[in-house]
């Protein structure tokens, strides 16, 4: 300030900082969600005039699971049976958030679940622990198990024959169940 630099720095033209980007690393903790970000001091832009660098804000996105939904720190996973298993019950193997082996060998870990005959379609079985890590490292979410029933579309016609055969017995009918208004009929003996 206040002198004329006759020949400035080819590089920074006499400001005293370049302009360029860095790529670093850094460690996210577990636990970290959508929304929250990491303040990393000093590791921003350089200040004017040889001042002290800046601060750099990482805020973090979440890419969407391929079989894995996040609900705070649950995770959800959607377990699709057929109509036989759930009726008849089942044991099945899930997936978790956990991996184990090492390099290529590295895979998701799974643990079996036992489906207990009757199921309807909507029950939530839940793991507890086996979800996603507290931030401030006091726990563990849940891992939820949503049971949905698979209802093929196309059928073959041995297929459609024994659904038809099942269709009589009064077993596969759904009960009735009374309407709120002839519950209230019943209650108030109208």
């Amino acid at each position: 300030r206040g002198q004329i630099i006759t020949s400035p720095c080819p590089t920074c033209r006499g400001e005293g900082r370049v302009h360029g980007e860095e790529e670093i690393e850094i460690s996210i903790p577990a636990g970290a969600a959508e929304g929250n970000y990491l303040t990393l001091r000093g590791r921003g832009n350089v200040g004017p005039n040889g001042g002290p660098a800046g601060d750099l804000i990482v805020y973090i996105e979440e890419k969407e699971h391929e079989f894995f939904e996040r609900s705070g720190n649950d995770v959800i996973y959607d377990l699709h049976l057929s109509f036989p298993q759930v009726a008849l019950g089942a044991e099945v193997e899930i997936p978790t958030l956990e991996m184990e082996g090492r390099g290529k060998e590295k895979r998701r870990k799974m643990v079996q679940i036992k489906i207990p005959p009757g199921t309807q379609s909507g029950k939530v079985f839940r793991l507890r622990g086996k979800g996603i890590p507290e931030l401030n490292g006091y726990g563990r979410g849940d891992l939820l198990v949503h049971v949905q029933v698979y209802t093929p579309t196309k059928l073959t016609p041995r297929e459609r024959e024994l659904l038809e055969e099942l269709l009589e017995l009064e077993n596969m009918k759904p009960p009735k169940k009374k309407s709120f208004f002839k519950k209230i009929k019943e209650t108030l003996n109208i």
